[in-house]
């Protein structure tokens, strides 16, 4: 519970501080007077007085604000009795200004996004798998050209490969093209010419379609227990933390996708597991719990669970160079914004059934559960997080920061700002609708826990 109260509370404060700087310094870079900087709402913990600017410290830590000199003054309708420098005013200064002091609230977060990406991928790496071959699907390529488990391919078309990765570049580059594999297997080498297919796979978070060249196999990522609950299903059947998944109902696993369908697929149901501690093997017997769950489709059906962490068994990764580094770090900020985009509009569009809108508690079940995996994978969590508040803060609802953008192109298309009137009407709609749409987060969490079976 520590750490997860821990975990939670540096993730949210290390986004709203990124956030609100990124309002400070560019109002005062855009020559804004700042009046108050606050981490949090509500009364006031701690402050203390710059020479210009108030910093707070609040009770509530679920967000921020810069309040900036002049901020609801309109140009155009006089703001009368100010007691500041009209020249600091946040209202007198030009559209433009006015619009990059709001962009960069949710820009920083994308930027911290890209940060982190890099600077994860740039220390630890990426992970790599050697090419050694794991499942190889009947009728198949792979199996038709007799590609064997536990062969490792050493060679593409004559150029030598060193993980599984370059293989799957080969296949998407060769667009058909049959190859020619040198495989290895106890010590012995054979040639073996496979025609790669294109298949349609689901996308793995929003189930749509998306075409790849394949020739139906896969690398070995052997499953791994990396943590287990307490009073649990795996923690009762005595599996341990760095336990080595092996099979499955006496069926190999090669990763930890196998195991966690064997799993869901069996619930309630005594499931042996083979696995390999300390270098040798052991036999377990595990029943997973059998649980309700809403899939994506909205419907409700029954899975199996143990409650244990599942991770990939002494993945290597392979660090980039700074510059390259920062490029991917670029491009996965961008791959993660158009991951939320589009998961925003399925949940409007009812693709993606509402429940699965998660509020605080989520965030920080999740964020202690990535720190308990370790640091890398905390930084990773807070970088997507990051993306998706970037995200939904440029979102054209009032009382967010798209809200006053969309005010602000409002004002360029009509040459004047709106009507304070107006503007306070639709401030008001937004803050209800933010209101709701907390409430019904808050909600769902604690479905989650069944922390209403109290009440039943």
């Amino acid at each position: 519970m520590t750490t997860t109260i821990v975990s939670f509370v540096i993730v949210i404060g290390l986004l709203i501080l990124i956030h609100e700087l990124g309002h400070f310094f560019v109002a005062r870079w855009c020559g804004v007077g700042v009046e108050r900087f606050s981490i949090g709402f509500g009364p006031v913990l701690l402050r203390w007085r710059g020479k210009e600017t108030e910093y707070c410290l609040s009770v509530i830590p679920m967000g921020g604000y810069v309040k900036m000199m002049g901020e609801e003054d309109n140009p155009l309708e006089g703001g009368g009795g100010t007691t500041y420098d009209p020249a600091k005013a946040f209202a007198k200064k030009p559209l433009w200004a006015r619009f990059l002091i709001v962009f960069a609230g949710p820009g920083m977060n994308l930027v911290l996004a890209a940060l982190i990406f890099a600077v994860v991928l740039g220390t630890l790496g990426r992970p790599v798998w050697p090419p050694v071959v794991g499942r190889v699907a009947d009728g198949g390529p792979a199996a038709t050209a007799g590609l064997r488990t536990d062969e490792t391919v050493v060679a593409v078309n004559g150029r030598p490969i060193a993980y599984w990765e370059d293989l799957e570049r080969a296949l998407s580059s060769a667009n058909g093209r049959p190859l020619e594999l040198k495989v290895r297997r106890e010590g012995a080498e054979r040639t073996v010419t496979v025609t790669p297919r294109l298949r349609s796979v689901p996308d793995p978070v929003f189930r749509e379609p998306r075409e790849i060249w394949d020739i139906g196999a896969g690398p070995q990522l052997i499953p791994q227990i990396s943590s287990v609950s307490a009073d649990s299903p795996a923690k009762r059947a005595g599996l341990q933390a760095g336990d080595v998944v092996t099979a499955v109902a006496g069926q190999p696993v090669f990763t930890p996708e196998d195991l966690v369908e064997a799993i869901r697929s069996r619930p309630g149901q005594a499931l042996p597991l083979t696995v390999e501690r300390d270098g040798k093997p052991l036999t377990l017997t595990v029943t997973p719990d059998a649980v309700r769950e809403k899939g994506a489709d909205g419907q409700e059906r029954e899975v199996g669970r143990i409650q244990a962490g599942i991770a990939t068994k002494a993945v290597r990764f392979e660090p980039y160079n700074p510059l390259m580094a920062a490029g991917y770090g670029t491009v996965k900020t961008w791959d993660m914004t158009v991951l939320t985009v589009k998961g925003l509009w399925k949940l409007v569009s009812r693709q993606i059934d509402s429940s699965n809108i998660g509020g605080p508690i989520q965030i920080a079940t999740e964020a202690g559960r990535q720190a308990k995996d370790g640091m890398a994978s905390l930084a990773l969590f807070t970088a997507i997080i990051s993306v998706n508040l970037g995200v939904l803060n440029l979102l054209p609802v009032p009382m967010l920061d798209g809200g006053h953008l969309l005010f602000f192109t409002i004002e360029g298309v009509l040459g004047r700002p709106l009507a304070a009137r107006k503007r306070e009407m639709a401030q008001q709609v937004g803050f209800v609708l933010l209101m709701l749409l907390m409430v019904y987060a808050l909600y769902n969490d604690l479905v989650r826990i069944d922390a209403f079976k109290l009440f039943r």
